[in-house]
């Protein structure tokens, strides 16, 4: 797990550190991001300079949108009313396309589970007729005992009946 911070450019990289704006954990699937964006879009418009790092995972939350459509705001070329809706709509498609990517991991999966045990299917299948074959007697030898049998209940009928 990272913590996102705003930290003075000479401050050591593990060092003494502004303000705690999240933290990030990259071990989840997908990628977990807990981020204060008000507080975010605030340092970035007072002129805070972030990592590549940071750059990507403020721009996959929206931070740097939300902070262009502020200057946009601050200029006059844009309302407040304005910017809002237009994040409001990239945060739906952006909800969105996550939502489709997880039916598709889903399904990705459900279908692998059952490729997989369609293949553990076909060789329980192969197990159980290779000991069915060698538990059973070949059919050459089954034909005699078989008639040898038939003979003994034919014999055993006509006693019965001569009694």
């Amino acid at each position: 797990m990272y913590d996102i911070v705003v930290a003075d450019a000479r401050a050591p990289r593990d060092g003494r550190f502004i303000e705690k704006l999240g933290t990030f954990n990259p071990n989840n699937d997908p990628a977990e991001v807990v981020l204060a964006t008000d507080k975010a879009v605030d340092w970035l418009l007072k002129g805070a300079q972030p990592t590549d790092t940071a750059r990507s995972i403020l721009h996959h939350e929206g931070v740097m949108l939300r902070k262009h459509l502020q200057v946009g705001v601050n200029k006059g070329a844009i309302t407040q009313e304005v910017a809002d809706s237009r994040f409001e709509e990239w945060k739906q498609s952006k909800e969105n396309k996550k939502t489709q990517e997880a039916d598709v991991k889903t399904q990705k999966q459900v279908s692998e589970k059952e490729s997989r045990m369609d293949a553990e299917r076909k060789v329980n299948q192969t197990r159980l007729e290779a000991i069915t074959k060698k538990n059973t007697p070949p059919a050459e030898e089954a034909a005699p005992e078989e008639a040898g049998e038939e003979a003994a209940n034919e014999e055993a009928t006509e006693e019965q009946s001569a009694e």
